[in-house]
């Protein structure tokens, strides 16, 4: 840092800092600032008698300049994030060109199936409903009881620890996408804001983060019913066409396995014939709609990752 650039408080280092991750992952941008801002502030605090600049000045060495730490952490990041990319697996017996042509599109449209990002999306969104309730329940609880305890002297500090509670809460569920849907989200809380009590709970409250935080937390129950419902109702038919399929295949060879299964709408008996392509179409159309259930919930894992994203991560 050169004395033109060398910052003159903690803010001034975190202005800098940002401006040198411009463009970077907002969540990575988050953590990093909150990684910052708690390790500068604690050597301030080790040492009570020296003003910031002197502190950053005699920091600047081990813990580095903005566009230093900036620099690590984008090559940390890009590490991390080739660390955990997924790899093509090598086709015995192929040869490199044969390997590294895309596939055909029926394949690609199948090899879903192997793809565990998509089944972690759909516990994604079989969990959504869970928590939307959950979340759901914790807002229009505090803010009712907020609003009806604002008349004494214990609603503001249950209102305060109410936020508080929804922040924390924000941090889980970031947690819990990043694993689910693979995005990347915030690792680190926010630290609080210097100064008393009441300039850390205002800079709280100022936050636009704390409001977004409790739009998302009411958006995830309308959210997570749709979700809910479509993933389990995909399922079923799916499921339930394999199953008919396995039934007018037996039938089809002479079986009696479901009584009243080998008539047709109007009662007729049908022949072996019909049933095997009654249970031939019924295995298509089941392995059809499982596997764009699949296709769906990745899909739903990536767009919900980026709404999150958008309402939980700090700007």
């Amino acid at each position: 840092m050169t004395a033109d650039t060398t910052p003159r408080s903690i803010d001034d280092y975190l202005a800098q800092l940002r401006r040198a991750l411009e463009g970077a992952d907002r969540a990575m941008i988050q953590d990093a600032l909150s990684d910052a801002e708690e390790h500068l502030r604690a050597e301030c605090a080790a040492r009570p008698g020296e003003s910031e600049e002197a502190v950053l000045r005699a920091i600047a060495g081990s813990y580095g300049s903005p566009e230093d730490v900036a620099a690590a952490y984008r090559e940390t990041e890009r590490t991390v994030q080739a660390a955990f990319a997924p790899t093509r697996p090598a086709v015995a017996g192929a040869s490199a060109a044969a390997a590294a042509s895309p596939p055909g599109a029926l394949r690609r449209f199948f090899s879903i199936w192997g793809d565990a990002r998509s089944w972690t999306s759909l516990v994604f969104m079989l969990l959504s409903l869970v928590t939307g309730i959950f979340y759901f329940t914790v807002v229009v609880t505090g803010v009712s009881l907020s609003l009806g305890l604002a008349i004494l002297i214990i609603g503001v500090p249950f209102f305060v620890a109410f936020i508080g509670f929804t922040r924390v809460l924000a941090l889980v569920e970031g947690r819990l996408i990043e694993g689910l849907t693979g995005e990347r989200m915030p690792r680190r809380a926010t630290p609080t804001a210097p100064g008393g009590l009441l300039a850390r709970i205002g800079a709280m409250l100022r936050a636009t983060r704390t409001w977004t935080t409790l739009v998302y937390q009411l958006l995830m129950l309308p959210l997570g019913t749709v979700y809910f419902t479509v993933a389990i109702t995909l399922a079923a038919l799916g499921l339930g066409l394999l199953g008919g399929s396995i039934v007018g295949l037996l039938q089809a060879l002479g079986f009696e396995v479901v009584d009243g299964w080998h008539t047709s709408v109007d009662g007729t008996p049908l022949t072996g014939l019909e049933a095997l392509g009654v249970g031939l179409a019924s295995l298509v159309i089941g392995a059809l709609l499982l596997t764009a259930m699949l296709h769906l919930a990745r899909l739903v894992g990536r767009i919900h990752a980026r709404i999150a994203k958008q309402l939980l991560v700090a700007d």
